[in-house]
């Protein structure tokens, strides 16, 4: 049976982490951290996603605020609307949950965020910095599989990595880290995607591979390595007639099936999902205490 990487546990470990600094801040008379989110429109998703980081922010002890705005507002509105937080010396934080209305740049609003603020790790400056191993807030879902990495001491030097999926919000970021020369890191990767050809033969010799291509049940166990590290960052709702809901939770992965050649897996739910609010987090406190940015 492989090691199960349990991402729920985990973040529930860094959230603890993060109450007990909370605590001494207080303690010492210091500053809270303070999270603004921006929700345009009413997407169900989006809904629940700020919902569950401002519940988490409650649970470690942070001040947060939320933004609610039509799905009609103007680019104009947005922009200024983060402009102000952008000069509120109370919020430590900002994030402009994604996806916005079509008739709005998503390019231009993360662009207007200020980097010591941008603590999803969108902005050019932090993309920038990260790929240069300086300071910087790294991508929520990037960072938290770092950290189950470091959590449950997976050797990456030297090793061979492959991600699937290229996307500036998990592919392309994580590719980076990898490389970098720190651990985790000091892997060789290999950055595949849609169009790569020979697909399986790539992936069949990755000692990690990391999935993010946003494909149900994509990799297969004839795709993966024997003892390979394997990191599911993908995650559908499918339906499924034998459960309450009427429907099951599934990954990038075929969980089963993979769970049998692996030394070492993510399950769907549970696995990188829960860290992606304690990355957020994380870096929130990062900002408070102007550890990135001074």
């Amino acid at each position: 049976m492989p090691i199960i990487i349990d991402g729920k546990k985990t973040s529930q470990d860094i959230k603890n982490e993060i109450a007990a600094r909370v605590a001494e801040i207080k303690a010492e008379g210091g500053k809270i951290p303070h999270l603004a989110a921006v929700l345009v429109g009413n997407d169900g998703a989006s809904q629940t996603y700020v919902g569950a980081k401002v519940k988490a922010c409650e649970q470690v002890g942070f001040e947060s605020t939320l933004v609610r705005l039509e799905e009609t507002v103007s680019e104009s509105e947005l922009l200024r609307v983060v402009e102000d937080i952008n000069n509120n010396p109370e919020i430590d934080g900002l994030i402009v949950q994604l996806p916005l209305p079509k008739h709005i740049s998503v390019d231009r609003v993360t662009d207007k965020i200020k980097p010591k603020k941008d603590v999803d790790g969108f902005t050019p400056a932090n993309v920038g910095r990260m790929t240069l191993n300086w300071p910087a807030y790294v991508a929520a879902t990037p960072y938290g599989i770092v950290e189950l990495l470091k959590r449950y001491e997976i050797e990456t030097s030297g090793k061979h990595c492959v991600v699937i999926g290229r996307s500036h919000i998990v592919g392309s970021p994580m590719s980076i880290l990898m490389a970098r020369n720190e651990y985790p890191g000091n892997a060789t990767v290999t950055l595949t995607h849609s169009r790569t050809k020979n697909l399986a033969e790539i992936t069949k010799t990755a000692d990690i591979l990391i999935v993010a291509i946003g494909k149900p049940e994509f990799v297969t166990a004839d795709m993966v390595k024997e003892g390979a590290v394997v990191i599911d960052v993908g995650i559908h709702r499918i339906e499924d007639a034998s459960k309450k809901s009427g429907f099951r939770l599934i990954g990038d992965v075929k969980f089963d099936e993979v769970a049998a050649k692996a030394s070492a897996i993510t399950p769907v739910p549970g696995g990188v999902g829960p860290m992606t609010i304690a990355s957020l987090l994380y870096n929130t406190l990062l900002a408070a205490e102007g550890k990135i940015y001074r």
